[in-house]
């Protein structure tokens, strides 16, 4: 009897080691934000029209990766939900996305004949989380918008002569997209002939 008690524990000792050993091996696949309460957004790029799009859907990305969009990376962590909704709106005659937690300029872009596509996420409450910067191209006819929250890119594209819009909305957490001014692309996009609404571009970059 006492030689069967000595086994049976043994085997128990020998199953809790082998669980506590799997449990620290299978930790859960996202360390700084596995909570419900946050969400990647996903940033993509049309090469044609040099549009930047974000998402926080799977299923949008892939598709619009099927679509020829290239996919960029996660641009930033957003809270699922909170008080400050950031507004999504589309320009059918520019193919452009716009993004503005500011209902005012949101309202004044739906007068003006822009689609309103509801809210596409949200930004942090706080400003003690990070900032995300907004700048313009006023030569651009799509893609006329830059998000960022590097500001050695918003400087950079400032230099190139975009115009400097300040703070879009803020982000819970940094995402590993590339910057325009860490690969060197394209910085600022001018019509060649120097017309607004004539294209293909020319391109001014920032080494």
């Amino acid at each position: 009897m006492r030689i069967t008690m000595k086994r049976i524990c043994a085997v128990i000792s020998g199953l809790m080691m082998v669980l506590s050993i799997a449990m620290a091996v299978s930790g859960p696949a996202h360390v700084a934000y596995a909570d419900e309460g946050s969400q990647e957004m996903y940033r993509m790029y049309n090469p044609n029209s040099g549009e930047h799009f974000y998402t926080a859907n799977s299923y949008e990305r892939d598709n619009l990766k099927s679509l020829g969009w290239h996919y960029e990376g996660v641009g930033w962590v957003a809270p699922v939900t909170s008080s400050v909704p950031v507004y999504r709106l589309y320009n059918s005659n520019a193919g452009d996305h716009h993004y503005t937690m500011n209902s005012y300029e949101k309202d004044m872009l739906v007068s003006k004949g822009w689609r309103y596509e509801g809210i596409g996420w949200y930004s942090a409450d706080t400003t003690n989380e990070f900032p995300l910067y907004r700048q313009y191209n006023p030569n651009a006819k799509a893609g006329a918008h830059n998000y960022t929250l590097n500001s050695n890119e918003r400087d950079a594209l400032v230099r190139a002569g975009w115009r400097d819009e300040g703070l879009a909305w803020y982000a819970l957490g940094l995402g590993g997209a590339s910057s325009v001014a860490a690969v060197h692309s394209v910085a600022a996009v001018w019509p060649c002939n120097g017309s607004r609404g004539h294209y293909p571009w020319c391109m001014v970059q920032e080494d």
